[in-house]
């Protein structure tokens, strides 16, 4: 049994353990905050740089696995649509490989388009990309723009995706 020395100290001991947990978790919150508020950002355009891989390497420096690169761009706005100017692969050292956007592609809201380099086509390298241009109106959501890898060869098969990053608004 507890004396009441003990149970007044266990009082005043407990209670500072709750604000002292609370204090600590508000100090996260304009963290956590700033970082869905910048996801959200609207932007009227943007220009993306997106990594590819047509090959990889394994076992050795030597041994490569072609893969095919899907290039994917999601509008995620449900309400705006946006416009497609420039796709544009680029292989290893930064030479223009090919540009697939001959025209303007107009993406609805929450429509996507793809773009698609085969998997016997090696031009672009473990170090190729794309630039990506893309334009709206007014004020939209910025478009989930990524690339997807697969290859198989043999028993070997491999997939991963690589997600866009924006270099200028």
């Amino acid at each position: 049994m507890k004396t009441s020395d003990q149970r007044s100290t266990m009082r005043y001991r407990y209670p500072l353990i709750l604000p002292a947990v609370l204090l600590f978790m508000l100090t996260l919150l304009p963290a956590m905050n700033a970082g869905a508020a910048e996801a959200l950002a609207k932007t009227t355009g943007q220009i993306v740089y997106v990594p590819a891989y047509s090959h990889i390497y394994h076992g050795n420096k030597n041994a490569k696995l072609l893969l095919s690169v899907t290039l994917s761009i999601r509008n995620v706005d449900p309400d705006n649509p946006i416009t497609i100017t420039v796709v544009d692969y680029y292989e290893t050292q930064g030479k223009l490989v090919r540009q697939f956007v001959k025209a303007p592609v107009i993406l609805g809201p929450l429509g996507s388009e793809r773009y698609i380099i085969p998997q016997d086509d090696s031009s672009g390298g473990s170090g190729a990309n794309f630039i990506v241009k893309w334009q709206a109106a007014a004020p939209t959501n910025p478009p989930i723009i990524e690339t997807v890898m697969i290859g198989t060869q043999s028993q070997l098969g491999i997939s991963f995706t690589s997600r866009g990053q924006a270099l200028q608004d």
